[in-house]
C-alpha cells in the first residue's frame, strides 16, 4: 500500500522523523491548552523524547456512571477481526503492554469480534492490569456456538449469559463498562436497562452503554439505569450524530460519547487507497460502499485536504483527524485501534498540538465542501443502527 503523498505528512515519513522530532513536537502547554478545562493532566504526562505518552484522561458519564480514561482510547478489534492480516498473538500483546505503559486506560472489545477471540486476547493480554484500566466489551449480537447469526439478541437471560462468558473470557470479576452492540428490536430499551441495573448491584458490571442508537432510545435508557457513555461512529467523514440529536443528548444528561472507527476504518490515516487488496477472509471494508474502488478514488480529496491541513502544523493526517475529534467535546474520547507500535506513537502525539478554533473551523470548511461518496454501510448493516 503505497503510504506517502507529497501534498502532506505520510505516515511513513512520521516514522522516520518521530524520535528525532519528539521533543520538537511536545508542547509544554499541549493539550492542557488546546483544551482548557476539558482536560487535566495525569501522573503519565510529559515526554521525554523518545515515546509519547497519554498526556490527559477525560471523564465519560457523571455521577455514579462516571468513568475517568485516558484522553485516547485503544480499539482491540483489528488486532483479530475484520482488518486483513495481523501479528501473531505474542506481537500483538506486547503492544497492548506498551499502549498500557503510555498510558493508555481504556481498551475496547467485543464478543461478537471474531467472533469471541478478541476478547480472549484482551483477557489474556490485560488480566494483569486490572484495576489500572479499563477494558468494555458488548453484547447484542447473537453468537451461537462461537458463530455469529447475524441476528441480534439482548433478552434479559441472554445479557446475563453473555456477561457471565465476557468475565470469563476477560478474566475479570466485574466489567468495567458494558455497552449494548445493537439495539434488538424485540426487547424494549427499558428491559435491557433494567437488566443491566441488575447485574450492577449483583457487582457483576460497573457501568453500561449503547452503540449506535438514537436520541429517543438513549432517554428511555437512560432514565431506568444511568448510561456512561454512547458508542457510533463519528468522524470527518460522518457525522450523523451531530444531525440526530445523539450528541445534544450525551450532552444534555452527562453521558460520554466513544467514536468508534475514528480514522475511517484507516482510510483518514492516507495508507489506504483504490488498489489497496483487503483480505477476503477477514475484512468487512471489501463489502461497505465507501470503500470501493470507485469510492476511494473520490474521497481521497478529503484525505488531502487533511494532510494539506497537517502539512504546516507537522500534523499527519490521522494526528489532524484525531485532533478535530479531541476538541469537539471534553466528554469525547476516541477508541483509534492499531496493530503496529509506530501508528500507536503517532495517534498518542496527537495530544501534544496546539491547534486553534479557528483553525478546526478553516478544516472544517475545507472538508465540507468536498462531497463524501458512498455509504458506510450495506443495507443490512445499515437496518441495525440509530434504533
Amino acid at each position: 500500500m503505497k503510504e506517502e503523498n507529497n501534498t502532506g505528512i505520510s505516515r511513513r515519513g512520521f516514522l522516520k522523523t518521530a524520535a528525532l522530532a519528539g521533543a520538537a513536537l511536545a508542547m509544554p502547554a499541549g493539550l492542557h491548552k488546546v483544551f482548557a478545562a476539558e482536560t487535566k493532566p495525569t501522573e503519565a504526562s510529559g515526554n521525554n523524547g523518545e515515546a509519547a505518552r497519554i498526556r490527559g484522561h477525560r471523564i465519560l458519564g457523571t455521577s455514579k456512571a462516571a468513568l475517568e480514561v485516558s484522553a485516547l482510547g485503544f480499539g482491540v478489534m483489528g488486532m483479530t477481526y475484520n482488518r486483513s492480516q495481523h501479528p501473531d498473538k505474542n506481537q500483538c500483546i506486547r503492544l497492548l503492554h506498551e499502549a498500557v505503559d503510555r498510558g493508555v486506560t481504556l481498551f475496547d472489545t467485543a464478543i461478537i469480534y471474531g467472533p469471541l477471540t478478541n476478547e480472549n486476547l484482551a483477557g489474556e493480554a490485560l488480566a494483569e492490569f486490572k484495576g489500572r484500566i479499563n477494558v468494555t466489551t458488548k453484547f447484542g449480537h447473537e453468537v451461537i456456538d462461537g458463530k455469529a447469526t447475524g441476528r441480534q439478541d439482548s433478552r434479559p437471560a441472554t445479557i446475563r449469559r453473555y456477561c457471565e462468558d465476557s468475565l470469563r473470557r476477560l478474566r475479570l470479576d466485574s466489567l468495567p463498562m458494558f455497552y449494548q452492540h445493537r439495539a434488538d428490536p424485540e426487547t424494549p430499551a427499558e428491559e435491557v436497562a433494567s437488566t443491566i441495573a441488575d447485574l450492577m448491584k449483583e457487582g457483576k458490571v460497573q457501568r453500561w452503554g449503547m452503540c449506535e442508537v438514537s436520541a429517543e432510545t438513549i432517554r428511555k435508557a437512560h432514565a431506568v439505569c444511568p448510561l456512561t457513555a454512547i458508542q457510533s461512529e463519528y468522524h470527518l467523514m460522518h457525522r450523523l450524530v451531530e444531525e440526530n440529536g445523539v450528541l445534544d443528548v450525551c450532552r444534555e444528561l452527562g453521558i460520554g460519547f466513544v467514536p468508534y472507527s475514528p480514522l475511517n476504518r484507516g482510510f483518514l490515516g492516507g495508507c489506504i487507497n483504490e488498489y489497496t487488496a483487503f483480505d477476503a477472509n477477514n475484512d468487512n471494508r471489501q463489502t461497505l460502499p465507501r470503500f470501493q474502488p470507485e469510492a476511494m478514488r473520490a474521497n481521497m480529496r478529503i484525505v488531502n485536504a487533511l494532510q494539506t491541513f497537517g502539512r504546516t502544523r507537522g500534523m499527519t493526517s490521522a494526528q489532524v483527524a484525531l485532533g478535530w475529534l479531541l476538541q469537539r467535546a471534553p466528554w469525547i474520547v476516541p477508541i483509534p485501534g492499531t496493530t503496529k507500535r509506530s501508528h500507536l506513537e503517532e495517534n498518542l502525539r496527537t495530544l501534544d498540538f496546539n491547534i486553534s478554533s479557528g483553525e478546526w473551523q478553516e478544516l472544517e470548511d475545507a472538508v465540507a465542501a468536498i462531497p463524501v461518496v458512498g455509504d458506510r454501510y450495506n443495507v443490512e448493516q445499515q437496518r441495525q443502527v440509530g434504533r
